[in-house]
């Protein structure tokens, strides 16, 4: 039977549970602060989403997260390929593996990290060492670090061109979107937004930190520098394990590569400051000296909504499922807590 469903949030569940639940012919209403569907809208801060890298890594992510990142992680990777093949608009996806690398002074740290992720990930999906020629056969712009990794199973997914396929492909299929409109309450079948109550037989909230203050979430800073670098190979996402920072490098297509910080616990929305600027640049830098001449097009922060323990969470009440505390992880776990969700509410 099919129903008439509003969701509170445009970000990344915002959008797969829009493009999923109008491609089972439900009635479908979206609600979102921002100006329009891009990037970068006027008018309200833009979801994390957009700021994100788009790592698919959840053998990465045993190093901080648990059993249920990883398996919703997994399981993630096997749904993103078959989302991407049924939108209209093309979006960057790749399957190749990720790489962990460590300066020769930091061989302790990262063989800690190491260790840990052998210890908690199945067989599959173990680190695999690779040797520095083979290292170069990989990613021959990787000049720095002294020791390196595998991790076959990962991936990544271009954030931006997934979040304007996902709206477009919706909006074909009947999505009815509101921008410009601040949710300010979700009640059991209820959206409250631009002056008005919007009744519908279903609500969804996934407005991440602007949940609050209905759920206890705070907002995670992230910050990223995209790096024009034409001629410098990279293929697949890099992170550099440094016994102070979690830092990744991510290609993108037209020469551009993502240099970002995972988490830095603050709420501040203001640009990115100095400290970050040199500390990021420096350690992107000593993995690939070509950067040099790179050129910073953009750089960016966002808060990433996160719950007390970090986990994501799925809350089912009448007419009324909230779904949160992506946290670091976003587009690493957002198709699988759709899948989850959705199924708990067999819809």
């Amino acid at each position: 039977m099919a129903l008439r469903i509003g969701i509170a949030g445009a970000g990344v569940l915002g959008r797969l549970l829009a493009f999923t639940l109008s491609r089972a012919d439900h009635d479908v209403q979206v609600f979102d602060p921002a100006s329009g569907p891009g990037p970068r809208a006027e008018s309200g801060s833009q979801a994390a989403g957009w700021t994100a890298a788009g790592m698919l890594s959840p053998v990465a992510e045993l190093e901080r997260a648990g059993a249920e990142v990883f398996t919703l992680g997994v399981r993630s990777c096997q749904l993103w390929p078959q989302t991407v093949l049924a939108l209209s608009e093309p979006v960057a996806l790749q399957m190749q593996g990720s790489l962990l690398l460590a300066h020769r002074s930091d061989a302790g740290a990262a063989q800690r990290v190491v260790g840990l992720l052998q210890a908690k990930a199945d067989a599959p999906y173990q680190p695999q060492s690779l040797t520095m020629d083979a290292l170069r056969a990989l990613e021959p712009g990787i000049q720095g670090p002294a020791l390196a990794w595998l991790l076959p199973s990962e991936g990544q997914i271009h954030p931006v061109q997934a979040l304007q396929a996902l709206a477009a492909k919706a909006s074909v299929q009947g999505v009815q979107w509101h921008w410009g409109s601040t949710v300010t309450a979700v009640d059991a079948g209820a959206i409250h937004a631009g002056g008005a109550q919007h009744r519908f037989d279903h609500v969804f909230d996934v407005r991440g930190v602007g949940s609050k203050p209905a759920l206890p979430v705070r907002g995670v800073r992230g910050e990223v520098f995209w790096l024009h670098a034409p001629g410098v190979p990279m293929h697949r996402p890099v992170r550099l394990l440094h016994p102070r920072h979690s830092i990744y490098m991510v290609p993108r297509p037209g020469d551009v590569i993502v240099v970002g910080a995972s988490e830095i616990e603050s709420e501040d929305r203001s640009p990115v400051s100095l400290r970050s600027t040199l500390e990021l640049l420096s350690a992107a830098h000593s993995v690939m000296p070509a950067l040099a001449e790179a050129r910073v097009v953009h750089t960016e922060t966002n808060l990433r909504p996160a719950l007390p323990d970090n986990l994501p969470a799925i809350r089912h009440s009448a007419r009324k499922t909230e779904i949160n505390g992506l946290f670091r992880h976003g587009w690493l776990i957002a198709p699988a807590l759709v899948e989850q969700a959705l199924q708990e509410l067999k819809l």
